[in-house]
């Protein structure tokens, strides 16, 4: 068993695949096979051979029955080294023996003995009193080791600290939702399509963003909630709970939202087939003022 569960470790180094991702066409699939056949043939093994020693055990029990009743005598047990060490550690007192700790005491026939505390149970009580005097002595004496309370407060630093560096090492990049643009950007894009599958968006708004059940078509013009980039990021970011739109931006990092929120504008237009039919409010993006018209209205 060692030897296979060697050969597994190494082997599952050298693949990337979960065994659980595909069982039957996992390479390892033989190692764990004999690994679980060695396994439950060992079980076998032992309950047989238990049951076997109980089978010996009474087939030498009847013999001395036998040749007991051959020399006429009254067969006496023997007493087997388990049961020897149970009643040493009890200080049990057997039944033929029980009138030499018997008491005067007797209450309608119920007789009282003078049976004392087992040693295991004063072993265990004179230990529990050494180890409050050693318990005593590290935490509050010599405060050799810090008590619950100081080191719960030294794993919350620790976690801090731990925190402190992994967000120092993965800086969040800050996302000016007031001069927030949206820019034909093909990079941030394929990220945010990539956001927006590995999120799920497409059970409620459908991959192509032609709308579900539950999600809106986000390929036309029109928005329950406003149709330029503020207003779209400001939907992924806060949620519509009453409208079962979670708050991704307790989830997601700004970046992601942003480029989600690119991914989504993209998609207007693409008029995907058998598409949602619209909701809300049309939504027309106001024109650009070109340089003319600010000459005239400064004139």
């Amino acid at each position: 068993m060692l030897a296979g569960l060697t050969v597994a470790a190494l082997a599952q180094e050298s693949t990337n695949d979960s065994f659980w991702d595909d069982p039957a066409g996992h390479p390892l699939l033989p190692v764990y096979a004999i690994i679980l056949l060695v396994f439950i043939t060992a079980i076998l093994t032992a309950v047989v051979g238990i049951y076997l020693i109980k089978i010996l055990n009474l087939l030498a029990t009847q013999a001395e029955h036998e040749k007991a009743r051959k020399l006429g005598k009254v067969y006496v047990p023997k007493i087997t080294w388990w049961s020897a060490l149970v009643q040493k550690l009890n200080a049990s007192v057997p039944v033929a023996e029980e009138k030499n700790i018997e008491l005067d005491h007797n209450y309608d026939g119920i007789r009282e003995l003078d049976n004392h505390l087992p040693p295991w149970w004063k072993w265990l009580f004179w230990g529990t009193i050494g180890w409050s005097a050693i318990y005593l002595f590290v935490f509050h004496l010599s405060k050799s080791l810090p008590l619950s309370e100081a080191e719960y407060q030294h794993e919350i630093a620790l976690a801090e600290e731990q925190a402190r560096k992994l967000k120092a090492s993965q800086p969040v990049t800050a996302i000016d939702e007031a001069a927030l643009e949206f820019t034909n950007d093909v990079t941030l894009i394929e990220k945010g399509k990539v956001v927006f599958m590995n999120n799920n968006c497409g059970s409620c708004h459908r991959n192509d963003g032609g709308g579900n059940t539950i999600g809106p078509n986000l390929t036309d013009d029109y928005w329950l909630h406003g149709g330029d980039i503020k207003n779209i990021f400001a939907t992924i970011k806060n949620g519509a709970i009453e409208k079962g739109m979670p708050a991704w931006g307790k989830a997601m990092k700004p970046e992601d939202l942003r480029d989600v929120t690119f991914f989504v504008m993209s998609l207007k237009g693409s008029n995907p087939q058998n598409a949602k039919a619209p909701q809300g409010d049309l939504f027309k993006p106001a024109p650009e003022k070109s340089d003319t018209t600010d000459v005239q209205a400064s004139l």
